[in-house]
């Protein structure tokens, strides 16, 4: 009962990962044998260009990985994802989760922008913290899940930050939108209708046989962003050559793919085992 109760209030939090978890993090048990070793690092002028890094209590050097969350490029707080900064330093990761400008005070492709500024931070400082800083792997849900697959695909991002692409050894995906033209939802007009192009807002069109390997999730039971977005950018980086995997969670929808990182959710998508798999495999 205790756990229905939870699950129904997070629905109503997460529909359409738009409202923060702030009462998940106060509510849900979290995963032992890390630490949060860094809180509010600014990697850029204002309050929206900060970071909290998360680090295993066994010594480095580990791998990275970087976490963006979701909330139709509109809201989020980094403070919200300790559940999943938690979880990912717990499977031996240094786990950074940064902040990143929002709309309306920012449009695309300015988070992209902060997204590939808080990468520079990752690549000069998380030795620090016990970090590698040659084997990042980058990780989004929803919204952050387009963040992550861009930086990931459109290589400028990376380069105008200074960052050398070759320390992204690949991308995880949770159920993000990677072809959504025509903007036709609030959220797609508010973030990417003033874009003079919107082919380049959009990761299918950055598909390429030398990017990063990719891996990419999403629940059968997802009604925010369809199955089209996976299956196009699956297809899309097969057909230049690139390494993608794909896989899909029968009976899981937006907010369960997320939630299953969590503790006490993990019996519904194998979410953390899937995302953490790949990125061992990677950072090799």
């Amino acid at each position: 009962m205790q756990r229905r109760t939870l699950l129904a209030g997070l629905s109503t939090l997460l529909a359409g990962c738009v409202s923060p978890l702030g009462t998940f993090n106060a509510l849900a048990p979290r995963d032992g044998g890390v630490r949060r070793v860094a809180e509010g690092i600014a990697f850029g002028e204002g309050p929206r260009r900060r970071l909290d890094v998360y680090a295993p209590e066994a010594p480095g050097p580990h791998p990275v990985l970087v976490f963006i969350y979701g909330g139709s490029w509109s809201s989020g707080r980094r403070q919200d994802y300790a559940f999943a900064g938690a979880a990912f330093a717990a499977r031996g990761f240094v786990t950074v989760v940064p902040d990143y400008r929002l709309v309306p005070d920012t449009r695309f492709p300015g988070f992209l922008d902060d997204g590939a500024a808080a990468l520079r931070w990752v690549a000069d400082h998380v030795g620090e913290y016990g970090g590698d800083a040659s084997r990042i792997v980058l990780v989004g849900h929803s919204a952050g899940a387009y963040n992550a697959i861009m930086l990931a695909l459109d290589a400028h991002y990376l380069a105008d930050a200074g960052v050398d692409a070759a320390r992204v050894r690949g991308a995880v995906g949770l159920a993000g939108p990677y072809d959504f033209i025509p903007f036709d939802v609030p959220a797609t007009r508010d973030a990417f209708g003033e874009a003079p192009d919107a082919v380049l807002t959009q990761p299918i069109h950055f598909a390429r046989a030398d990017a990063p390997p990719l891996l990419l999730l999403w629940g059968e039971d997802d009604t925010t962003v369809g199955p089209r977005n996976l299956r196009s950018l699956e297809t899309a980086m097969r057909t230049a050559g690139g390494r993608v995997e794909t896989k899909t969670y029968p009976g899981v929808d937006h907010v369960d793919i997320m939630l299953a990182v969590s503790r006490p959710f993990r019996g519904r998508a194998p979410t953390l085992n899937d995302v953490t798999g790949f990125a061992q495999r990677v950072t090799r």
